[in-house]
């Protein structure tokens, strides 16, 4: 099968680039480089750099691959900027997406896979529950609302081209690779700042000096195991929770990080972030096809790891 990953210089990207490789499929990545690395390509997939709101290029490399699916991972992913640039963010996630989706039905992808967003979509979860994927949709960012739209759009390009898709919501997806100075990368910061000897902040869920927010942590080998289901064919027309449902606060997603660096922590605490859901939890699907998850102390082992070589390297 002919690959076409969008974003696929990037932390989630490349290394579904690199499953789909391992798996024998032809793959193209296409990538601005704004936030991906080249040297993340595998050096067995073809590359264009491509930024998905220009349409000419975009519509010139899907024709010169001839891809029979897409993945769908190139996005703008911070919270913050796009509550400061709104318009600047919709260019990229949803003008861009649509770029894309016209890109597929010009040149009849068979199946497009787009990356969502769990927490961004369902917005606040209170104690003791999980958001399942009829759970309301009430983003509260920009950023959102932009992947709320792309999936509305998904609904109108299956119902009137007939394009095929499986929108994949991530969890707070973590491991190698992660850009340590992205805001959405905390396990990548807590490695990078532990293994260097450096402080490390608790951002407060409600009041300075409490554990921190709650999240629902996903190791990356088990998104791009999602992924390639999807592209297989096995999650066609439906909305994945890709989460492990288990909630963990920054503090002690902290003290698991410092017992895989072996490193005693000096921890700060900080105020809450402007934008920061308090509380996000996923319910899987119940057949969700990467079940069982990596358990979180497993996966921050391998990506503390990971960062100790890569310091070393760099």
């Amino acid at each position: 099968m002919r690959v076409l990953v969008a974003g696929g210089a990037g932390f989630i990207g490349s290394q579904i680039a690199d499953a789909l490789i391992a798996a024998g499929h032809q793959v193209l990545v296409i990538d601005d480089l704004s936030s991906g690395r080249r040297e993340n390509v595998p050096r067995e997939a073809g590359f264009a750099q491509v930024d998905i709101r220009d349409v000419e290029k975009l519509l010139s490399a899907v024709a010169d691959f001839r891809p029979q699916a897409v993945s769908h991972q190139a996005a703008q992913v911070s919270v913050s900027k796009s509550a400061r640039r709104p318009v600047w963010d919709a260019e990229i996630n949803v003008i861009g997406s649509l770029n894309l989706l016209h890109a597929c039905v010009r040149h009849g992808i068979e199946r497009l896979v787009f990356a969502s967003s769990g927490g961004a979509i369902y917005g606040e979860v209170p104690e003791g529950r999980r958001a399942a994927v009829d759970w309301p949709a009430h983003p509260l960012s920009p950023y959102g609302t932009a992947k709320l739209a792309v999936e509305h759009y998904l609904d109108f390009y299956r119902h009137e081209y007939g394009l095929v898709s499986c929108i994949l919501r991530y969890a707070n997806v973590y491991g190698p690779r992660q850009d340590p100075y992205g805001e959405a990368g905390v396990v990548a910061v807590f490695s990078t700042n532990l293994l260097r000897g450096e402080s490390i902040q608790i951002n407060a869920r409600a009041e300075t000096g409490d554990p921190g927010c709650v999240r629902d942590y996903v190791y990356v080998g088990d998104v791009v195991g999602a992924n390639l289901a999807a592209l297989q064919g096995r999650l066609d027309g439906r909305i994945v929770n890709v989460g492990t449902g288990r909630a963990t606060s920054t503090l002690e997603l902290a003290r698991i990080v410092e017992a895989a660096a072996k490193v005693k922590a000096t921890i700060r605490f900080g105020p809450h972030r402007v934008g920061d859901l308090e509380r996000s939890v996923l319910d899987a699907s119940e057949d969700d096809p990467v079940h069982p998850y990596t358990p979180l102390e497993e996966g921050i082992e391998e990506t503390v790891a990971w960062f100790r070589r890569f310091l070393k390297e760099s």
